[in-house]
């Protein structure tokens, strides 16, 4: 059995440390890259706002961007700590850039109005209104200014970031990247927004779909590269002036964004992907619109994404993404594949399963609530042992299954009994947004990690039944006096609450 020492107790500030461990787990969720989802409503039986927001809280969705502002929909969202992109549709885009009160006005009736209940954190103006709208582009940035000086008149405007979603195809030439720029025709809507942005630190809202750079490159771009499939080291895209490797669609055309703004003398704007997805079925030209493209992409970006990979340009910097979209959209016009981009239906039920097994996910695209919460591979045995240490603890689980003797004693490692109890904890805690964190150590997964007698709650319960998240398979060797890393944790389990009382004396003082 590998030795691991005994927690010390011999400060105050490990004693506060302890004590506040989950709530810097809660504010410290949302670091580095997130993913989101985009709610569409072009559908003939669109959800009541009240259960979309129930699916959003089952699938751990934390992020979310709205086409307007509709007020039933934000007031569902009330108190959720969602967050929470809105916007100006393209149709209110002319009256807000033409008019500073009409701007204050679409911000107190539709920001105002729902803040701080409502976790308002960005105004998108309008959608890819340089190729959709152009002949409201000469008001884009206007807009952007008059929204964002009634934010600040609000005192809101470090809470709220005001930016505008561009479609990629405003790049040109973006392969190789570094050779990128933007169409020259809209530089002059272009360089003061990209000002804009740098000077309110709010970032370029970008819609990257790998899907249609596929289908119409005519076969130059291989369908694994759009997918996000591993690549032998001779087949991937090498740009010829930095050398930089590129084995996927999305990096290089985020890359291409920042060498575009490089071109334009921005260098400090990051880009953030409000769009990206891929259809799941298609008309007859488009045989690769299939089920097993669509899983196989999303699963695939999201891994990608919430690893914080980041680009070859910026290895390592978030390029957090919005899925497109929770919903598919029967009403939408155009191509077959435009209705078929949805993670569920109407109902609520998922049109696949996403494969994110092992990538630390919050998205589980199940709503059959099997979802698991485990330590992430890799992840500090120190940070897992204190956490570990805590879930038994103050966090209240019932560690009794992880004692040497008793179902889920073996295999006896930090990594297993952890993932036990941080299982344990997230179950008990409903499956809540942020219960599967403990301070960057745990991660969401498909996957039951339920093994021979040992039955983790939520499991489908195949070996036994559970009870609250309390296993009462049967249990051999119970009189065992041997200790173990989860028994340790029993012992401080009284240490804990006479921290509690102290603390609480130390907050009445």
């Amino acid at each position: 059995m590998r030795k691991r020492s005994r927690l010390a107790w011999s400060s105050a500030m490990t004693l506060l440390f302890l004590a506040f461990f989950l709530v810097f787990s809660l504010s410290s969720a949302d670091e580095g890259a997130f993913i989101g989802v985009n709610i569409g409503t072009a559908l003939s039986d669109m959800p009541s706002p009240t259960q979309v927001v129930a699916l959003l809280k089952s699938q751990q969705i934390r992020h979310v961007r709205l086409y307007d502002a509709d007020a039933g929909m934000l007031a569902a969202l009330a108190n959720s700590g969602i967050r929470v992109t809105v916007t100006v549709p393209n149709e209110q885009l002319l009256g807000v850039g033409q008019s500073n009160a009409t701007a204050a006005n679409w911000v107190t009736r539709n920001v105002l109005a729902h803040v701080p209940a409502v976790n308002i954190t960005a105004i998108a103006i309008g959608s890819e209104v340089l190729t959709s709208l152009p002949n409201a582009a000469p008001v884009l940035v206007s807009a952007l200014r008059f929204i964002h000086s009634a934010l600040v008149a609000a005192n809101l405007d470090r809470q709220i970031k005001v930016s505008t979603p561009h479609s990629s195809s405003i790049i040109l030439d973006s392969f190789p990247p570094s050779q990128a720029f933007f169409n020259r025709s809209w530089e002059p809507v272009l360089v003061p927004m990209l000002k804009f942005l740098q000077s309110t630190n709010s970032y370029l809202m970008l819609n990257v779909y790998p899907y249609y750079d596929y289908m119409q490159s005519n076969g130059v771009v291989p369908l694994d590269y759009a997918l996000f499939r591993p690549l032998p080291p001779n087949k991937e895209a090498v740009d010829a002036n930095t050398l930089l490797h590129y084995t996927n669609v999305f990096d290089a055309v985020v890359d291409a964004a920042y060498f575009a703004m490089t071109s334009l003398n921005i260098t400090n704007v990051p880009v953030v992907v409000m769009e990206s997805g891929w259809p799941r079925k298609g008309d007859a030209n488009e045989p690769d619109a299939t089920v097993d493209n669509a899983d196989t992409y999303n699963s695939n970006l999201i891994r990608h994404v919430l690893n914080n990979t980041g680009t070859p340009k910026h290895p390592g910097v978030p390029v957090s993404t919005y899925i497109y979209e929770l919903y598919d959209e029967d009403l939408r016009p155009g191509a077959l594949s435009e209705k078929y981009w949805g993670l569920f239906d109407a109902n609520g039920v998922p049109v696949y399963t996403l494969h994110l097994t092992g990538s630390g996910l919050v998205l589980a695209n199940d709503t059959t609530n099997q979802t698991y919460c485990i330590a992430k591979e890799g992840a500090d045995s120190k940070m897992l042992q204190a956490a570990l240490d805590w879930a038994c603890g103050p966090g209240k689980v019932d560690c009794s299954a992880i004692v040497q003797g008793q179902p889920c004693y073996d295999p006896d490692t930090v990594e297993a009994h952890a993932t036990y109890a941080f299982n344990a904890y997230y179950h008990q805690m409903g499956m809540g947004t942020g219960t599967c964190y403990f301070n960057g150590v745990a991660a969401i997964t498909t996957t039951d990690p339920s093994h021979d007698t040992c039955l983790f709650p939520g499991s489908g319960g195949k070996n036994g039944t559970f009870v609250n998240g309390t296993s009462l398979a049967p249990s051999s060797n119970s009189t065992s006096t041997s200790v173990s890393s989860s028994s340790r944790c029993y012992g401080l389990m009284t240490a804990f609450k006479v921290i509690g009382v102290l603390l609480s004396s130390m907050i009445l003082l």
